[in-house]
């Protein structure tokens, strides 16, 4: 059986105020824009757009989390990760996540996540 292909063309030159992306409510100050999920099994691609000083409580990932920075920052309790920064956590890690400035991401997640 042949797998259907998602395909998103130019997301390192994504404009966020464009009007073709359904941005939804996320968490205070931050939205998302929701690109493929697995039923079931709490995988999911999304895009987070946080707003500036917004953040995302303490959380713990249940499966890998890949985050891939495409505009502005963001830092975590260890560090703060410009544009371009590729960010791997693992299973049963456990961060806070925010923006001074604010930031679009590339969110993968492998299972779902679990807010403490």
């Amino acid at each position: 059986m042949e797998r259907e292909l998602l395909l998103w063309r130019d997301l390192l030159r994504l404009d966020p105020d464009d009007p073709q992306l359904a941005w939804q409510p996320f968490r205070d100050g931050v939205e998302m824009v929701p690109l493929h999920s697995v039923e079931g099994r709490g995988v999911c691609c999304a895009l987070l757009r946080y707003a500036a000083g917004a953040s995302v409580p303490s959380h713990t990932h249940t499966g890998l989390e890949y985050l891939l920075v495409l505009r502005g920052d963001q830092r975590d309790g260890r560090a703060s990760y410009s544009a371009g920064a590729l960010l791997i956590n693992e299973p049963g890690s456990a961060h806070q996540v925010s923006s001074d400035s604010g930031c679009v991401v590339l969110a993968i997640w492998e299972g779902p996540v679990r807010f403490d």
